[in-house]
């Protein structure tokens, strides 16, 4: 029988921050995640993860507050922001960023529509792997270029792509740009050194320019290891843009920080002659949230990805005992499950809305992440398992009772 999951108790929450989760603290905050379900439906969709955030963040937001400094920022020097972000790098994924080459935006969204209008022109390609992150998706269409779809395809070992003719493939459809999601949203690939290696020839044939999306980077499964776009060689840093923030690793994600490192000349120089302010700025909260997650709360971030294993364990066992074959590949990397319901009796058209109806549970509809695509995802869903072990499971078993559409 279903039930809302259990509250914690203060001693549990304590003892183990990732253990339970605050059921109404989520459905009574402002975030769309909970607070814009039906009462008694539980949110597995949007990527936010359900807990709280790490103690050194939460002190310096407090700090901030108590100090009622909410004035336009300013820091004498270096932007601790890109200061905390080329230490991240270097020390945590063995990538030295350029010095100089660091901007700060408002979140990774904006810095991919700003890199498509300052590195293609209207009509350009802009390949994708797909399925995609629906926004990704919306924002090249919007923009008035072309989406070149690399579609992901299901392989032995796991979700992959094909690289055969891949550049004559990508010259004919006129792309001038790769974005590239690594991990990947919503399969949770981690891709491999080779397979990199690779999308860098292909760039470096075309002269691309390749916006690579490391958002996930700090959340990998070993025994995988990413490896970030701009650190294979001197001439592949040269054209790429990378991008991340600390939001999804660290749940900050409303208070809209991120990163760019601009390895082409040609966007850095434009950009550099942009009106002062056209691109907004991040505020003092995100800023020194981002600087406390990535400087100070590697410990707390280490006890999350226990919990998000366990998480992904359960779900492989879960997978294991349903009564269709679901085809699924557990993630190396985030905290998304991309979940196939081809053979299940929820069918091939909307699964996540039957479920919403049927299980009271709410996953990201697949379509979704092929929009604007020949690409079909539409018997898939994205199920989101940064939650406690116990709303989880209430999550797989409502999922697994529920009655099939009539």
């Amino acid at each position: 029988m279903s039930r809302e999951p259990s509250q914690p108790s203060a001693a549990s929450a304590a003892a183990d921050p990732f253990a339970t989760i605050d059921v109404e603290r989520l459905r009574s905050g402002h975030g769309v995640k909970w607070g814009s379900l039906a009462p008694g439906t539980i949110g597995a969709w949007v990527a936010d993860m359900d807990f709280g955030i790490p103690p050194a963040v939460r002190e310096s937001v407090i700090r901030m507050a108590e100090r009622e400094d909410f004035g336009y920022p300013y820091w004498p020097g270096e932007d601790p922001v890109v200061e905390a972000f080329e230490e991240r790098m270097a020390g945590r994924h063995g990538w030295r960023p350029d010095p100089g080459r660091t901007r700060v935006f408002a979140d990774v969204l904006q810095i991919l529509q700003v890199m498509v209008e300052y590195a293609t022109e209207p009509g350009d390609g802009v390949a994708i792997h797909v399925p995609s992150y629906p926004p990704f998706l919306a924002s090249i269409a919007r923009s008035g270029r072309r989406i070149v779809p690399l579609p992901m395809v299901r392989q032995e070992a796991g979700w992959g792509f094909s690289a055969d003719g891949l550049a004559g493939r990508l010259r004919e459809q006129g792309c001038r740009m790769l974005v590239l999601v690594n991990p990947h949203n919503p399969t949770g690939r981690v891709l491999t050194r080779g397979e990199l290696v690779s999308l860098a020839e292909v760039a470096g044939e075309l002269d691309l320019v390749v916006l690579a999306d490391e958002i996930h980077a700090d959340l990998v499964f070993a025994p995988h290891r990413h490896v970030p776009f701009a650190s294979l060689g001197p001439a592949t840093a040269a054209r790429t843009i990378t991008t991340t923030s600390a939001t999804k690793a660290f749940n900050i994600a409303g208070l809209r920080c991120a990163v760019a490192h601009i390895g082409p000349d040609r966007v850095r120089d434009a950009l550099a002659r942009a009106p002062l302010d056209y691109f907004g700025t991040p505020g003092i909260l995100g800023r020194v949230a981002t600087v406390a997650a990535w400087r100070r709360s590697d410990a707390w971030l280490e006890a999350l990805l226990r919990t998000l294993e366990g998480n992904r364990l359960m779900i492989e066992e879960w997978v294991r005992a349903l009564p269709w074959e679901p085809r699924y590949h557990s993630p190396q990397g985030t905290y998304l499950s991309w979940l196939d319901f081809t053979g299940s009796p929820y069918g091939t058209d909307a699964p996540a809305g039957h479920l919403e109806r049927l299980a009271r549970v709410k996953l990201t509809e697949g379509a979704d992440f092929s929009q604007e695509t020949a690409v079909d995802t539409s018997a898939f869903a994205r199920l989101n398992f940064a939650t406690s072990p116990s709303n989880l499971r209430e999550v797989l078993t409502r999922i697994a009772e529920a009655s099939p559409p009539g």
